[in-house]
């Protein structure tokens, strides 16, 4: 995976060729015909060899996916257009939050203006290097999928009267011009909570102050000096609202159980904010720009042929909630299905979208209750919330311990020795240790940017507590290749992971043998990821012996037989860190 190459820097400056300035804010303003059809380019099917090893997400032709978005954009409307009462122009700063419903931001913006300008910034800090260890800060899988999820938000914006401006350069350079071009007296955006982000507001609301926009109407000479334009941040990525906590973010719980007991008894979800059918007109602009091709963004491109292949955008997301829970019926049986590894409805894959905002978690909210409602409430229904808590603690976690999420001794400030050894490092992420179990979800990570939530588990614990790896060169890895990559869940669950999170009881480590057992019984997703496998017997594939590549460390709490059975001798070896320490065997 390439980085950012120095010959696109000309290509990432390029400023917007602004049109001439009028003389009246008026004449910026354009009619753009409503598209009452959701128009989605037709798919590219695999070819039939393909076909057999890869599994799009959602799997459902192009039509069925426009009529799902075109039926729930429906229910989630408001054709109130009395609530528009403001004046100029207003910017929307498209982020993590690459939708059109249950986008408070966008909302704000066409209610606050007679013109919204929605922007998305292609920033090269976001295909640069990750801090400790260099590696790719956006893998090409995962820039695949940002291209797709801003081709369907333009598509979407358009077919309600708007358009996506897509601009390449730093927030901070492009948004303040953008401004003052079209004097643009707000700039709407979700609030975000890790240190570069938040500098990057920092960095666009001392953009803004330098702005100094013409005096409104009835307005004196004098104060129009200071008539600059704000930047709006509103909190919008979590299920439960931030200001509707029971505690500030200084008091969080330090314990999971006890921030959802407290969050569950007290709080209300709010309800998804309805859009409105027309967000038009937007201001006059000639050339919108292109959403990026991926050589664009200075990568190769990177086709999966084995696995999932998820679909970037909100009309996949939206797709992807019906197929899972309306059409194949699968939210019953969730809780049951969801420590599965192979295959697309184990679970609900829904984190992509909830990364890059395609996908509201109080829209998911809202679906859950109308299944509960139309079909059923049970374990599963209520299993599926219960992730999304675990994400929003996540998120409010990073507000209360900023940086010391991405430390080498987490929240908690632990001390410990870890290697970085190279060798190592590179046998864990290319799937080369000798445990099969590892070995596949490595390379279903590096294939399709996915991986089950039980396997991050195995491959964390395995890294850190058999290889004793500094856990910041999983996380980072784990930042390169994600499609679901977002710091606060990525570094919140390394930190817990590696035993150094805010939260003292979590030090478990994952036995490979048990894990194999249990999740992995026949051993068909390891044959699925390793084909070398498939022509041993079921209960060997997981526990190969000589058949396959030699073992790259013991493991700390028991090795592998041929037979699956532990060392007793390698059970006895001290821990890593050079002290016994006990953790949760699972």
């Amino acid at each position: 995976m390439a980085v950012l190459s120095s010959s696109l820097s000309a290509f990432f400056i390029k400023k917007l060729v602004h049109p001439s300035k009028p003389t009246s804010i008026f004449s910026h303003y354009s009619t753009h015909p409503h598209l009452s059809a959701m128009n989605f380019p037709p798919r590219s099917k695999p070819s039939s060899a393909a076909s057999a090893t890869t599994s799009e997400v959602p799997d459902l032709p192009s039509n069925e996916m426009g009529k799902i978005v075109e039926q729930t954009f429906e229910r989630y409307s408001s054709s109130d257009e009395a609530k528009r009462n403001g004046s100029g122009v207003a910017i929307v700063w498209f982020r993590n939050d690459l939708r059109v419903l249950d986008n408070e931001a966008l909302v704000k913006a066409w209610a606050s203006s007679q013109a919204v300008l929605p922007v998305y910034c292609v920033d090269p800090r976001l295909f640069g290097t990750t801090h400790y260890f260099g590696f790719p800060k956006t893998g090409a899988l995962r820039a695949q999928f940002l291209i797709e999820c801003l081709a369907d938000l333009k598509r979407n914006l358009m077919n309600r009267g708007l358009n996506l401006l897509v601009q390449h350069g730093k927030p901070e350079e492009i948004l303040p011009s953008l401004a003052k071009t079209f004097e643009a007296h707000t700039v709407y955006a979700h609030k975000e909570s890790c240190s570069e982000e938040l500098n990057v507001e920092r960095l666009v609301r001392n953009g803004l102050r330098q702005v100094v926009l013409p005096p409104s109407p009835g307005q004196s000479t004098s104060l129009s000096s200071s008539n600059h334009p704000k930047l709006q941040l509103i909190w919008g990525s979590t299920m439960y609202h931030i200001e509707d906590l029971p505690f500030s973010t200084s008091s969080l719980p330090d314990v999971y159980t006890q921030f959802r007991k407290s969050v569950e008894s007290k709080c209300t979800i709010r309800i998804c904010i309805r859009t409105p059918t027309l967000l038009g007109p937007p201001p006059n602009i000639e050339d919108w720009g292109s959403v990026p091709s991926i050589d664009q963004l200075g990568l190769h491109e990177e086709k999966v042929s084995r696995g999932m292949r998820f679909i970037g955008g909100e009309a996949a997301a939206l797709s992807r909630v019906n197929e899972y829970f309306w059409k194949k019926d699968l939210l019953k049986v969730y809780k049951a299905t969801r420590n599965g590894m192979l295959g697309p409805d184990y679970s609900t894959k829904f984190s992509p979208w909830l990364a890059s905002g395609s996908l509201s978690p109080r829209f998911i909210y809202q679906e859950v209750k109308r299944y509960e409602k139309e079909r059923q409430a049970n374990d599963s229904t209520y299993w599926v919330l219960f992730e999304l808590i675990w994400r929003d603690y996540f998120r409010f976690l990073s507000v209360k311990y900023g940086n010391s999420l991405f430390h080498l001794g987490g929240p908690r400030k632990v001390e410990a020795r870890w290697s970085q050894d190279q060798t190592m490092f590179e046998a864990w992420r290319d799937g080369c240790t000798g445990y099969p179990l590892i070995d596949a979800n490595m390379k279903e990570l590096s294939t399709t940017g996915f991986m089950s939530n039980r396997g991050r588990q195995i491959v964390c614990s395995f890294l850190v507590r058999d290889m004793g790896i500094d856990w910041r060169m999983g996380a980072e890895w784990f930042e390169t290749c994600l499609l679901d990559y977002d710091p606060c869940s990525n570094y919140g669950n390394w930190t817990y992971g590696a035993g150094v999170g805010n939260d003292p009881r979590e030090d478990r480590y994952f036995s490979i043998p048990k894990q194999a057992k249990t999740y992995d019984p026949e051993g068909e997703y390891v044959a699925f990821w390793l084909p070398e496998l498939q022509a041993l017997p079921n209960d060997k594939r997981n526990f190969p012996g000589k058949s396959y590549i030699k073992q790259i460390v013991p493991l700390k709490f028991g090795n592998i037989t041929s037979s699956g059975d532990k060392d007793s001798a390698s059970a006895r070896r001290t821990a890593f860190r050079g002290k016994q320490r006990k953790g949760h065997m699972r």
